[in-house]
């Protein structure tokens, strides 16, 4: 990945349905450089979707949350089997410190919310959560 690649997955992170020709022109090569570029970058898995970025108060899950996830021992690929499985968690990443996971959590309602809780504290192979209500965006 060079220069133009990097430039190229930025204008797609602002603006995922910008048009070829207008990537093309602010990147100052032609349309089939950009093309092509978008062809391999799909190819080899570095671009695997596009996706729809809504604002917080159109989302149609209004509860969110983090998670933040502590394993029991070596535990690990159990824990992230269960959460990759359910349909609550939308995103989850690995980190260091103290917590071992940090899961995106989305509900409806406070009950459901309630009930994606528990759910996932009970996975065998959790030690220990901390969650937190996510209450406004201030950047997207």
């Amino acid at each position: 990945m060079d220069d133009i690649d990097r430039q190229l997955i930025a204008l797609l992170r602002e603006n995922a349905r910008m048009p070829i020709a207008a990537l093309a022109k602010t990147l100052r090569v032609a349309r089939g450089t950009v093309q092509n570029r978008l062809a391999k970058l799909e190819a080899d898995g570095t671009i695997v979707g596009y996706t729809v970025r809504l604002k917080p108060q159109v989302d149609t899950s209004p509860i969110r949350a983090f998670m933040t996830v502590a394993v029991e021992g070596n535990r690990t690929e159990a824990v992230l089997r269960g959460l990759r499985g359910d349909p609550a968690v939308t995103a989850l990443y690995s980190t260091n410190g103290r917590w071992d996971f940090v899961a995106e959590l989305r509900a409806d309602s406070l009950e459901a919310f309630d009930r994606v809780l528990g759910r996932i504290r009970l996975l065998d192979g959790i030690a220990s959560t901390e969650t937190s209500l996510l209450l406004s965006a201030h950047k997207l």
